[in-house]
């Protein structure tokens, strides 16, 4: 997972490698740890993933967007509309309601700091008179 930058393409990812029927299906990890320990052990991966996600301040996760959705090729807006586009998907368990609201107004508020950027605030220092006037 190190190969991975960013959370929220972490998150991607590991959604990326479940199955419909709910497993996860990963060929090299599969072959060298058997099929039950490696569903196991990206189920865990999965649900660590999401709970870091959920736990992080929206504005350490507008940072993470930006270094997520450098390798997809994708605008930052771009790639959190994928990810509300698949909310289900990013779930380690669809049935988990309470994640998939929380993901849901996560992914919203980064979708909406990304369409209305707000200017920077100046500084009360910069508006203060120069010498001499």
């Amino acid at each position: 997972m190190d190969a991975i930058s960013g959370l929220l393409a972490k998150l991607a990812y590991l959604a990326s490698l479940r199955r419909r029927d709910g497993g996860y299906c990963h060929w090299g990890l599969s072959l060298v740890h058997g099929e039950e320990s490696s569903d196991r052990a990206l189920k865990a991966a999965h649900t660590e993933v999401l709970s870091d996600v959920l736990r992080t301040p929206i504005a350490e996760l507008e940072n993470d967007l930006q270094e997520s959705s450098r390798d997809s090729q994708k605008t930052e807006e771009a790639y959190v509309e994928g990810m509300r586009e698949q909310l289900s998907e990013l779930l380690p368990s669809p049935e988990d309601a309470a994640s998939a609201r929380h993901l849901n107004s996560v992914l919203v508020a980064l979708s909406s700091l990304k369409k209305n950027p707000k200017p920077a605030i100046p500084s009360a220092s910069s508006q203060l008179p120069q010498p001499g006037q």
